[in-house]
Parts: C-alpha cells; sequence; structure tokens
C-alpha cells in the first residue's frame, strides 16, 4: 500500500489553501507552541503582587498622583485591554493619562483605540494621547554611546510615573522586542528612532541576539538614561502565537524583561536538525497587515536557509506594502551594491528593510505569495507566484525532490535555530 500524500493546511489572511506534498518528500513543518491553558488573572495578578524591584503594584501606585500609561498600537499581540482592567482600579483616584507607542507608524482608528483599550475606553478616551514620532513635543533625555540623541515624547516628563505595557517575543534586528522598546522607539522622535534603526544594516542585529548587537546595545544604553531620569513600573508580558498569556512579570524595567526573556524563548525558538534548501514562512495577523511588516518573517528564518536556497514568503499584506521608503529604494537603484551604499551613508527609516533584502537576494532567491499586484511585488525583489502550491512545486523542480523543505506557520515570531545532532 502507498503512502498517503501529507495535507498541510496553510492560512492566507481569511483565506486557507491546502498544500499537498508527496509523503517521499523530506518536509518538517513547525507550528507555534501552544501555552497551556492558565488563568490570566492569576498571572497577572501575581506578577502585580510580587514585582521586581518594586513593592507591590497597589502599594506603590498609592504615593503617585500623575501616571502615564504607555501601550501599544494595534501591530503588537500585547492584551493591553485586560491589562489595564486589572490595573484601572487603581489608577481611577488618580489623574492618569495613557500614551499610544506608536513609534513612527500612524495613529490608532478608532476601532483600534476600541481594541486597545477596551472596556475603560469609554471612561477614558478624553485622556488618551497618540505619539507623532514628527509632531509630538518631545524633550532630549540624552545621548547614547552610539551618538544617538534620545528624544522621547514630553508627557513622560508631566508624569510621576510611567507604566509600559508590552509583551516580548522575538524581533529580526533588534534581538527581542518589549522591555525598553515600549519607550524608545515606542514614544521617541522620530530622528531618534531613525539614528537607532540605522544600526539595524550590521550583520549582528539579529533576533535572539543582545549581546554584541548594536540596536540592542543602542536600546539598552537609551534605557539607562531613562532609569535615571523617570519613576517606572513596567508590566511586560509573553503570549504564545494564539494571543495565550503564557508567562508575565512587573516592577523593574530591565530586570522584568531579562526575566521574561528564556521564556518567549520557550515558546519562540524552534530546533532543526540541519539547514533547508526551501522555506515556506507564513506571515500570521497582526504582521500581515503590509510588506514592510511581513518582512519579518524573512528575516527570523533566513539564518536557517542554505545558501542559494530558495525561500517563500506567505502574506495576505492585507493593506499593501507600507511604509514606500524601502520599496523605493529597491526600485530606484540597479545594482545590490549601490543599494547597500545608500543605506548606509544615506540612511532613512526604511532603508534597513531594504539592505536586508538585497542581502537575501545575494545569496539566495525569494518568492513571494501574497495578495499584492505582481509589479509590487517584482519592485521588492521578489518574484510573484499566485499559490503556495505551485510555488512549492516550482521550488522543488529546481532544488530536486531530496531538497529539505521547511514550512514555518508563524514566521513573524518563530526562530529556527540549527543544532547539531
Amino acid at each position: 500500500m502507498k503512502n498517503q500524500p501529507m495535507e498541510i493546511p496553510l492560512p492566507i489572511g481569511d483565506e486557507l489553501e491546502i498544500l499537498t506534498v508527496p509523503d517521499s518528500w523530506k518536509i518538517k513543518v513547525i507550528h507555534p507552541v501552544q501555552a497551556p491553558n492558565r488563568d490570566f488573572t492569576q498571572i497577572v495578578d501575581g506578577a502585580l503582587a510580587f514585582p521586581l524591584n518594586a513593592p507591590p503594584f497597589p502599594r506603590f501606585i498609592s504615593e503617585f498622583k500623575y501616571p502615564l500609561v504607555v501601550v501599544n498600537d494595534a501591530t503588537r499581540p500585547t492584551p493591553t485591554a485586560s491589562i489595564l482592567k486589572a490595573i484601572y482600579p487603581y489608577l481611577r483616584e488618580r489623574q492618569a493619562r495613557f500614551l499610544v507607542a506608536t513609534g513612527s507608524h500612524r495613529a490608532p482608528t478608532e476601532g483600534e483605540y476600541r481594541l486597545i483599550f477596551g472596556d475603560i475606553y469609554e471612561t477614558v478616551k478624553n485622556r488618551i494621547f497618540a505619539h507623532d514620532a514628527k509632531k509630538s513635543p518631545c524633550r532630549f533625555l540624552g545621548r547614547t554611546g552610539y551618538g544617538n540623541e534620545i528624544w522621547l515624547n514630553g508627557l513622560l516628563w508631566e508624569a510621576d510615573v510611567v507604566i509600559p505595557v508590552g509583551s516580548i517575543e522575538p524581533h529580526y534586528f533588534a534581538g527581542y522586542t518589549g522591555g525598553r522598546k515600549s519607550l524608545m522607539p515606542g514614544v521617541a522622535r522620530y530622528d531618534s528612532i531613525e539614528a537607532n534603526h540605522h544600526l539595524a544594516v550590521s550583520s549582528s542585529a539579529k533576533p535572539l541576539v543582545i549581546e554584541g548587537n548594536p540596536v540592542a546595545e543602542d536600546l539598552a544604553q537609551a534605557e539607562a538614561l531613562m532609569a535615571d531620569t523617570f519613576n517606572i513600573f513596567a508590566i511586560m508580558t509573553v503570549l504564545d502565537g494564539g494571543g495565550r498569556l503564557y508567562a508575565a512579570a512587573a516592577g523593574d524595567l530591565m530586570e522584568s524583561f531579562r526575566l521574561l526573556l528564556p521564556r518567549a524563548d520557550e515558546l519562540f525558538v524552534a530546533p532543526v536538525d540541519e539547514e533547508a534548501d526551501i522555506i515556506v514562512t507564513v506571515t500570521r495577523p497582526p504582521l500581515d497587515i503590509d510588506l514592510y511588516q511581513s518582512q519579518k518573517s524573512l528575516e527570523n528564518v533566513r539564518h536557517v536557509l542554505r545558501s542559494d536556497g530558495i525561500i517563500i514568503l506567505v502574506s495576505a499584506c492585507r493593506q499593501g506594502v507600507g511604509p514606500a521608503k524601502f520599496l523605493e529604494l529597491l526600485d530606484e537603484m540597479s545594482s545590490p551594491e549601490a543599494i547597500m551604499e545608500r543605506v548606509k551613508s544615506n540612511y532613512k527609516l526604511g532603508y534597513h528593510k531594504a539592505g536586508k533584502i538585497v542581502e537575501l537576494t545575494a545569496r539566495s532567491q525569494v518568492w513571494a505569495v501574497t495578495k499584492l499586484p505582481d509589479d509590487l511585488v517584482l519592485r521588492a525583489r521578489m518574484r510573484p507566484v499566485k499559490r503556495v502550491a505551485r510555488a512549492v512545486e516550482e521550488a522543488v523542480k529546481v532544488k530536486g525532490t531530496q531538497a529539505n523543505i521547511l514550512i514555518v506557520m508563524d514566521g513573524g515570531i518563530t526562530v529556527p535555530i540549527a543544532v547539531s545532532v
């Protein structure tokens, strides 16, 4: 009796494509690790009751009158609404304000505000501010050893305590999200963000790496300046790919970040036995919003792709390309060398994406299954393919039926690591 073909469901936005592959193919599928069912309230309340280097939150907050709660925008999976519901009883009698850490992103829509703030939105909406990296009044915090002048939203200086709420997961050039990133670049001025992101052109700027990563080190130095300037009580979480809470920590900004890194690795680092000839990297919400965000799914998996391999990006790109600067650079410069020279010598925010794509396409083929018009995909130096099945079939024709195929079901936050056997 012949072995049955394997059927692999692949989500592309709201659609589901079934990829059917022969049993003889060498294929490994990495699914996101699901957090065990745990009581959300118990985990968060535990973090607030036993914070790091701080009194329990109810006692801590009683000493302050003007809290500023800094929350992520809708591009991050942080369970902000649930956390705000847990802490708001302690803020109700205080003159609390709320700042959305957009970084260089746009302000939230009305629907996104309601999603972020949940049950308390109607009560606090007149005290909510969205950071605008180009327009919000900012104050100078200090200068890092990399020469980055850190300017942060002036509301931080008007508060007597700052409460950043965030989530921690791998980040394709900063090592990890969360922690200090809630404030820098979350509520930083545009030129401060740009200077930090310029450091991403370094080959040491990659996921899971903090020590020796210039982006992470610049952020750590900014964090030290913050600690000297503000009273900070952080609330940080780790969530699985489905948004289920896995762990939380509170109190000291740096300590809560460091404590949760191993917990993030437990969910998002996936050991593989060997490098792959073909990788299918699937981008899930919210990172499938556009090509700019979806590029993270390439960076997270590229380190286990063999030289001259094929990587297939799968993303709905629901709102198109996103910020256009990286695409314009890829489109207007004739050679990879010219692009890299522009990235290094005349950096603009978003150019690091072009640099990363050029580095990848110099050693590998990049194909893309998206909802974008073919011409936009080609401008991004990727080969457009309409269906995942077609892309995989053609990739196998190129690499052979004995090729190692890796399918990463949530490439935006999953980092495969090759380990020796």
